[in-house]
């Protein structure tokens, strides 16, 4: 049977008419209060978090408000309502890779011209492993023991981005850890501003990729040190010069140019132009000049130097500090 329980917290259930039912929760929860009232399974319904997974006590259909609106009409209707919750089935998600609706976005609201977040590592649905010590969801009444578990959040996408920090590391020992941060940064792949709305400020650089951040040689001799992106914040019209010196750590020759990439309104000018490098190690400065006068909230553009072969990108983001 179904039964109509608001939000479900724990205490707030009769477990004399929960008792036995599949419950109807108006709030995603973790499913304690369901639990502990005997309940047999719940269906909450509720707004968000449709682009991740959760483990629940109990067996659980997660639907949205408008879907759920149509249980209530159908349990008044009947006597003796009834439901099943089937098992889970696995989709695969051709959007993929998004940022999750609840990563924090930019921008930065200590520092408004150094551009967060960095980049975006897997975070979301990942197969981790699970202490034995513990159960599945850690909730009084749950006695599932399990290896591994469905996790989510900065819990996971930390320890990815830390291991592909210690893989640069590993075959770069002498790599400062902003060296490396820089490596992780000019070499992420872009994402798409389709699937996520708040470009930059959901995903920074982009998607990181150990394997091009820990050859330099498959992917740019040139690292910015400093700080391997660019974040103008006005209201009005304003012009800013942003210093920039990067090391050589790749091929002892190498000379690159700058490609600069720019909606209208944003007036991106590189000085110099070109990098020539004669040694590895050598230093080189150079200054980006962004003027913008902002039509929209925010304006991105990018900045490539490439030698014709091999490519270093570095985001450049214009945006209304309102």
């Amino acid at each position: 049977m179904v039964g109509i329980y608001w939000f479900c917290y724990p205490g707030s259930l009769d477990s004399t008419l929960v008792n036995g039912t599949i419950a109807l929760c108006d709030l995603l929860n973790d499913g304690e209060g369901a639990l502990g009232a005997g309940a047999i399974g719940t269906i909450m319904r509720d707004s968000g978090f449709e682009d991740v997974a959760f483990s629940f006590p109990l067996s659980t259909s997660y639907i949205t408000l408008s879907d759920g609106s149509s249980v209530p009409a159908y349990s008044n209707s009947t006597g003796k309502p009834t439901a099943t919750i089937l098992k889970s089935t696995e989709i695969k998600d051709r959007l993929a890779p998004f940022v999750v609706s609840f990563s924090s976005r930019g921008p930065n609201p200590i520092t408004s011209d150094i551009l967060k977040p960095d980049w975006t590592a897997p975070g979301v649905d990942i197969v981790a492993a699970w202490s034995l010590a513990t159960t599945m969801t850690g909730i009084e009444g749950d006695t599932r023991v399990v290896p591994y578990n469905i996790i989510s959040g900065t819990s996971m996408s930390c320890p990815h981005a830390t291991g592909a920090a210690a893989y640069v590391k590993s075959f770069h020992p002498t790599w400062s850890p902003a060296a490396i941060k820089s490596a992780l940064m000019t070499t992420a792949t872009p994402l798409s501003s389709i699937t996520n709305s708040d470009v930059e400020f959901a995903y920074g650089s982009g998607h990181i990729n150990p394997l091009k951040a820990a050859n330099p040689a498959n992917n740019g001799t040139v690292w910015d040190l400093n700080y391997p992106s660019f974040a103008l914040s006005a209201n009005t019209s304003v012009i800013r010069d942003f210093h920039r010196t990067v090391t050589n750590v790749g091929l002892p020759v190498s000379t690159y140019k700058a490609t600069v990439v720019a909606p209208p309104g944003l007036n991106i000018q590189v000085e110099p132009s070109v990098l020539s490098f004669k040694s590895i190690g050598q230093k080189i400065s150079f200054v980006v000049t962004i003027a913008t006068t902002l039509s929209n909230d925010m304006l991105s553009g990018s900045l490539v130097w490439d030698d014709g072969v091999y490519q270093v990108r570095s985001p450049i983001v214009a945006y209304s500090s309102s």
